[in-house]
């Protein structure tokens, strides 16, 4: 039995699968999660928007403004990922969400009510940890409502959320700014200023959203593979142990009950990662004011981050060597991950930076900037990721790498246009290059999810997710944007030096990219016997 099993779930992931009906309301469920995904990204973005008025406003500098978009954000969205995904392994997907998207809208909207960087780097971090609960959820059900021939376009129509919110909240949020600071130019109502109230406005629809989501339907997990996955009787006990697995100092309990050999090591690395941020620190310190905080800050979360992402890996290969095996044991999962991780690199830090650079170079106001830019961005990034998506499964269905070649191309071919970007002295040359720069950037996502879950069995697709986006977060989100508004700031606010400085990553990323299309077809084809070798009873 488990052999036909095993034979069930290799067609399915390696080969492509003969034609399955896919009900309508999979395509229905599919739309709400763009639009939980669309204000994901909104409440995410809308800082690109405001970052020249909060810099104003708070006396902050382009170093920090890094560190808020990017590390504050993605540490926090990316190590409370990890547990929350074993919790979309084992819990009902459609409540996780919901609860999440009730918790980041109302963080958002409390960063309206901030007055000092510190509350907003507070009010940031919840935001981190409620939109965490968002992918893993959405890319588990994806998997069940969807048949591996189409989850590539499926997870790309999900994720073209990313580009549509990301857009959108340009256009909202310039709107919004002006036309406040328009109405009331002393301050308006409760003292409030404009990129106040646009992160309030931006937050409480979410609230609402949350009630619509809390109707979806759960899908039984893996049944669509011919692998349905029992229920889980204690989902909330591998969600509090894998917190002690993953959030410091609550790591150094879960490391002593692994022994003292596991204790020692634990605690060799946290010094050695605290070090490390100490001496990147002493560094980089210019002696600058905020520039010393911001990258103090920046360091030590990064550090935090980075060591708590050890714990949890080590904890892996004890708990779920199977797991393990198939995510942090292969090579190909790794580059593949790691791969996209150099795209976000450079995207996060295009992406975040275009609207304040534009602002500031061709002084454009917010209104204009955010419809030349955001509209444009949403379409260029729908497009993108759809029309990418759906090459990758077209390739994937002539060869078992072809979707890493999608991959490929969103890594490399952005790269001259964000040269011409950033350097062009013509708004609209400008513009027209903003629009292709995330067109191309955003056509990798899908190949690389979907690639990303084909490598794992059904039950795994959660903490997949999670540890893919733990190269999106702490390898893109936490220093791409941070590292362009550091050489900015230290450039006298040259921000077409600062975003240009992150393209040193690409030659990276294309080895990673390269190893990834050589390992993924033998490590697909043998899914099910390293599973097996791992203990995994399929």
């Amino acid at each position: 039995m488990s052999d036909q099993v095993g034979e069930h779930v290799e067609a399915s992931e390696v080969r492509p699968q003969a034609e399955q009906p896919v009900p309508a309301y999979s395509w229905y469920a599919l739309g709400v999660l763009v639009l939980i995904y669309v204000l994901n990204f909104i409440d995410r973005q809308i800082l690109s928007i405001l970052a020249n008025d909060i810099k104003a406003d708070l006396g902050v500098d382009d170093a920090y403004l890094g560190f808020l978009y990017g590390t504050a954000f993605a540490i926090f969205y990316a190590l409370f990922g990890i547990p929350l995904g074993r919790l979309a392994d084992s819990w009902k997907r459609v409540r996780l969400m919901t609860i999440g998207l009730a918790l980041w809208s109302a963080m958002t909207a409390f960063s309206g009510l901030a007055k000092n960087a510190t509350t907003l780097t507070a009010a940031r971090i919840g935001v981190g940890v409620g939109e965490a609960t968002a992918s893993p959820s959405a890319y588990s059900l994806i998997s069940d409502w969807f048949p591996a021939r189409l989850r590539a376009t499926a997870l790309a129509i999900y994720s073209s959320g990313l580009y549509i919110g990301g857009g959108i909240s340009l256009l909202i949020g310039g709107m919004i700014v002006d036309g406040w600071n328009n109405a009331y130019p002393d301050g308006g109502p409760f003292d409030l200023a404009g990129w106040q109230v646009a992160f309030i406005a931006v937050g409480l629809p979410g609230l609402l959203l949350a009630l619509w989501v809390m109707t979806l339907k759960e899908p039984k997990r893996g049944a669509i593979d011919g692998l349905e996955s029992p229920e889980d009787p204690a989902p909330f006990k591998g969600f509090v142990a894998e917190l002690f697995t993953v959030i410091p100092p609550f790591t150094l309990v879960g490391a002593a009950r692994r022994g003292a050999g596991a204790l020692a090591i634990n605690i060799f690395v946290f010094v050695f990662f605290m070090t490390l941020a100490v001496l990147l620190t002493d560094w980089l310190d210019s002696g600058e004011g905020m520039l010393i905080s911001a990258i103090t800050d920046q360091w030590l979360l990064l550090a935090i981050g980075y060591y708590a992402v050890f714990c949890w890996a080590t904890s892996l290969r004890e708990r779920d060597p199977a797991t393990f095996s198939l995510t942090w044991g292969s090579p190909a999962f790794l580059s593949t991950i790691l791969g996209y991780g150099s795209v976000a690199f450079m995207a996060y830090a295009s992406a975040y930076w275009t609207a304040p650079y534009a602002e500031r170079v061709f002084e454009i106001d917010k209104g204009s900037l955010g419809f030349w830019i955001g509209g444009p961005s949403a379409v260029a990034g729908f497009l993108g990721v759809t029309i990418g998506g759906r090459v990758a499964d077209i390739l994937f269905e002539k060869h078992p790498a072809g979707r890493l070649f999608v991959l490929l191309f969103g890594l490399v071919s952005p790269i001259p246009v964000a040269i011409w970007l950033f350097t062009t002295n013509d708004l609209t040359t400008f513009f027209i290059l903003a629009f292709f720069a995330q067109l191309l950037t955003s056509s990798a996502l899908g190949a690389a999810a979907a690639t990303s879950q084909a490598l794992v069995l059904p039950r795994m697709r959660g903490t997949a997710t999670a540890t893919f986006f733990l190269a999106t977060t702490l390898v893109g989100l936490a220093l791409g944007p941070y590292l362009a508004g550091y050489v900015s700031a230290t450039n006298d606010g040259d921000l077409s030096k600062g975003v240009l400085s992150t393209l040193w990553i690409a030659p990276i990323g294309l080895i990673l990219v390269l190893a990834s299309i050589k390992l993924v077809p033998a490590a697909s084809a043998s899914l099910i016997e390293r599973a097996r070798q791992a203990g995994e009873p399929v």
